[in-house]
């Protein structure tokens, strides 16, 4: 039997519950990564009421007030990404290695010859990368798992009419489309044969995966063999334009109009083998591609010469987002006694709106004379703050009732210091720990995730520590160089799919696999002053 998928208009304009994001892509891009030229890494990002550096930008822009000079600076880097996972005793690898070009700027500064009120101001405009997506993962093994991929899909299709995921047969003479309006994953499935239903009651479904035995008994195959590998790709890039004010060299002023760029690719591959030469294979692949605004105001207040104090806030992101997906699947089980493969449809897309959460910083730093400097910041982000909107923007009330379940406050600890060994040489250290926003029902895998679209898989994140330490020269009073290594390492749980609990009884369920992800950055920045 030959199977077909109609590629007709209606096929782009899904309702959101079917294919937008879901709460843990809002996450994700909803995050930041530690980035900025190399003295502001090397001190962990600790710049929020120390300023004088480029990057405070895109966090505090009062620390523009502190330049006492005009500047240009570029920053390239060298970036790292391996991971490893662990999934029952099973372990894999995967690793990506690439140059970024990290950011570029000019400060201009414009004294007014005044000792009292507003002494100088400064104008400035720069390109940054926010968060690199890069990095390759892989999953092995089958953690002595129960349940299969197909069980899963079977599950979410469980309580539909078979003939509202049935994709029509070729000469049927049905216009009917099933990716209109119905979840994905369930008329995937079910064209390319993971799952079937009962012959005597359509709305029930089992996996394809198993045989009946003499009395009639069904017995699921033994699954030997899973493995999932994971391609991400692309970055958050934002354009800047900012003002600051310095009143009298005892308060800053500042605020920043910030362009904000996403770009992500994902691919995946996932399949199963079971006994018996049968096996499952998914692979999805999805585009997202968006632009936002936002905005961000700040002061630094000094009230002695050796100590600064600065807060600012930084508002929402308001991002306009495409998501261009599509998917194969692959079936070959001796129930059918033949293979089936199903695609979706081609050139599907979807467009909608999200509101990322807004942040305050706290700073203090201390200037100790001519030769150290100690610098702290702590930044409070609200997730629950986080929105989907469909692509009319009516809110996505199912993804926004999960980030306000599952999701509450996150900190960022930044903690930097600098020491002059000349007054050309200097070296410098920080930490910045990114606390975990995810309540523990979700973290410890407690309820069920709703997946969107044909991706079951997803990550669950532990924890991120970046430890830097860098080197700065000035060569001559105008012109200047930094290095700066950082050493990232994030943790994750990464699941297959999820579980499904219906009525608080389990249905389906899978073991995590222990993702670990290391990241190795060395940034060169040279800058000129003028």
């Amino acid at each position: 039997m030959k199977r077909i998928i109609l590629t007709i208009s209606a096929l782009v304009v899904v309702s959101g519950a079917v294919f937008s994001q879901g709460q843990l892509d809002a996450y994700k891009v909803a995050q930041t990564d530690l980035f900025g030229t190399a003295r502001y890494l090397s001190m962990g990002g600790a710049f929020g009421a120390l300023g004088g550096d480029i990057s405070v930008m895109n966090a505090n822009p009062a620390g523009l007030g502190v330049y006492r000079s005009s500047e240009v600076v570029t920053t390239l880097s060298l970036n790292a990404a391996s991971s490893e996972s662990n999934w029952g005793g099973t372990k894999a690898t995967g690793s990506r290695t690439r140059v970024y070009f990290d950011n570029i700027a000019y400060v201009g500064y414009f004294p007014t010859s005044s000792d009292v009120g507003i002494v100088g101001w400064n104008v400035g405009f720069s390109y940054n990368r926010l968060k690199n997506f890069n990095r390759n993962y892989s999953m092995r093994g089958n953690a002595n798992s129960k349940y299969s991929l197909s069980d899963y899909m079977a599950e979410r299709a469980w309580g539909r009419n078979v003939d509202d995921i049935r994709i029509p047969q070729e000469g049927s003479g049905s216009n009917y489309n099933p990716y209109d309006g119905m979840d994905w994953l369930s008329v995937l499935g079910y064209d390319a044969g993971f799952f079937q239903n009962y012959s005597d009651k359509n709305n029930e479904y089992f996996a394809a995966f198993g045989e009946k035995d003499g009395s009639g008994n069904w017995n699921p195959f033994q699954l030997k063999s899973v493995e999932l590998d994971v391609i991400e790709r692309g970055g958050i890039d934002q354009y800047d334009i900012a003002f600051g004010l310095n009143i009298s060299d005892i308060v800053m002023l500042g605020a920043t109009v910030a362009i904000t760029d996403i770009s992500y690719h994902y691919n995946s591959y996932y399949k199963e083998d079971f006994e018996g030469s049968n096996y499952l294979k998914l692979a999805n692949w999805l585009n997202t591609e968006g632009s936002g605004y936002a905005f961000n105001v700040g002061t630094i207040v000094c009230p002695a010469d050796f100590l600064r104090l600065g807060v600012a806030y930084n508002s929402s992101t308001w991002y306009k987002m495409t998501d261009y997906f599509g998917a194969a699947a692959t079936t070959n089980s001796s129930f059918w006694q033949k293979e089936y493969t199903s695609y979706t449809p081609k050139n599907a897309y979807y467009d909608y709106e999200f509101r990322s959460p807004d942040r305050w910083i706290f700073s203090a730093a201390a200037i100790l004379g001519q030769t150290a400097l100690l610098s702290v910041d702590y930044e409070l982000i609200n997730y629950k703050k986080m929105k989907m909107y469909n692509r009319d923007g009516v809110e996505n009330s199912e993804t926004n009732t999960d980030i306000s379940t599952n999701f509450g406050n996150g900190g960022t600890l930044r903690i930097g210091a600098e020491v002059k060994v000349t007054p050309q040489f200097a070296v410098r250290a920080g930490v910045a720990w990114v606390g975990n926003p995810v309540k523990s029902a979700l973290k410890n895998n407690e309820l069920q995730v709703n997946t969107v679209g044909t991706i079951p898989h997803y990550t669950i994140e532990n924890s991120i520590s970046n430890y830097t330490i860098g080197l700065g020269y000035r060569f001559t009073p105008s012109f200047y160089t930094d290095l700066v290594c950082v050493l990232k390492s994030q943790k994750e749980d990464l699941y297959p799919f999820s579980k499904i609990i219906d009525n608080g009884k389990l249905i389906a369920d899978t073991k995590p696999a222990s993702l670990k992800t290391n990241t190795t950055r060395v940034a060169l920045t040279l800058g000129y002053k003028f």
